[in-house]
């Protein structure tokens, strides 16, 4: 059996040159701009108020919804946004989850201002 070769050396690496120093906290032009649309919790409260389930609006309609009423304004990936807020406002309390559909919270339904209609005597 032949002899096995040693592995040939490496050449040792190159000094580092100096670091490439980072741009100083780059903003998204979007967010610089501001969003064209409303913040996603008043637009996840207008859907489930226009929709009017009884048994809460699921998430697939509420991104239908939305998509329909300002679909230009939102960004390429706000249904992922849109699960992501959804979550977040059913862990804080604002929305309460009922098997795979949302409704508002009690406490989310005395925030938004309603037209009280009162019945005239006449």
């Amino acid at each position: 059996m032949p002899a096995l070769a040693k592995p040939a050396a490496r050449p040792a690496k190159p000094a580092a040159a100096a670091p490439k120093p980072k741009p100083a906290a780059a903003k998204p032009k979007a967010a610089a701009a501001g969003a064209a649309h409303p913040t996603y919790f008043e637009m996840i409260k207008e859907a489930i108020a226009a929709l009017k389930d009884r048994t809460g609006s699921s998430s697939v309609a509420i991104a239908k919804y939305i998509e329909e009423k300002h679909g230009k304004a939102l960004p390429p990936n706000f249904k992922k946004m849109l699960s992501v807020q959804l979550r977040a406002s059913a862990a804080k309390g604002k929305l309460v989850k009922v098997k795979a559909s949302y409704k508002l919270s009690d406490a989310a339904k005395k925030d938004s201002p309603k037209a009280s209609y009162k019945l005239s005597d006449a």
